[in-house]
């Protein structure tokens, strides 16, 4: 019985950058909550008490966006990856929906759009088909990204085998 991993000659996996830890969310809850209260408390001062449960509204939608944002970006990630015979990019959304594509590594070419002020965009070329690759990266992580790949189908395509019968001795 053979394993998955036996035959893995390279692979990357890439998940976006997530900005807080569950402290984080706690303390801008919190926060929110005081915001909510201060200006519930104006308000009420003001005479303008229906407008309390408004500003509560607003506050617990933004929580409930950002908490949304958090636990779909946990779920997301692409996976690259180079096996004998076919390179496959694998990418999952934080909705669960994936997209497989398995690529003939012999004919993969990398391509690297840099953009003055951004991360650019890497793309696996063939013939007839483009994937972009890397879209949670950053600028520095996309160039890394692109050496490592480039290297792992140049090994693949120019395989070194070593023949007792050459080696000097």
């Amino acid at each position: 019985m053979t394993s998955d991993a036996e035959g893995l000659l390279f692979e990357a996996v890439s998940t976006p950058q997530r900005s807080y830890s569950h402290r984080a969310f706690a303390f801008l809850a919190m926060l929110a909550l005081a915001l909510g209260l201060a200006g519930g408390i104006v308000f009420a001062m003001l005479g303008a008490w229906p407008v309390t449960g408004f500003l509560g509204g607003e506050f617990a939608l933004v929580l409930g966006l950002v908490w949304m944002h958090q636990r779909w970006s946990a779920r997301a990630f692409e996976i690259i990856a180079l096996k004998e015979g076919h390179l496959s990019v694998t990418r999952s959304d934080g909705r669960g929906r994936w997209v497989s594509v398995v690529i003939d590594p012999y004919w993969a070419r990398l391509q690297h759009d840099r953009i003055p002020g951004r991360a650019g965009i890497l793309t696996l070329a063939t013939r007839n088909r483009r994937v972009e690759i890397g879209r949670y990266l950053n600028a520095e992580e996309k160039r890394s990204l692109e050496e490592a790949l480039r290297d792992a189908l140049r090994r693949y395509r120019e395989p070194r085998f070593d023949n007792p019968q050459l080696r000097e001795g």
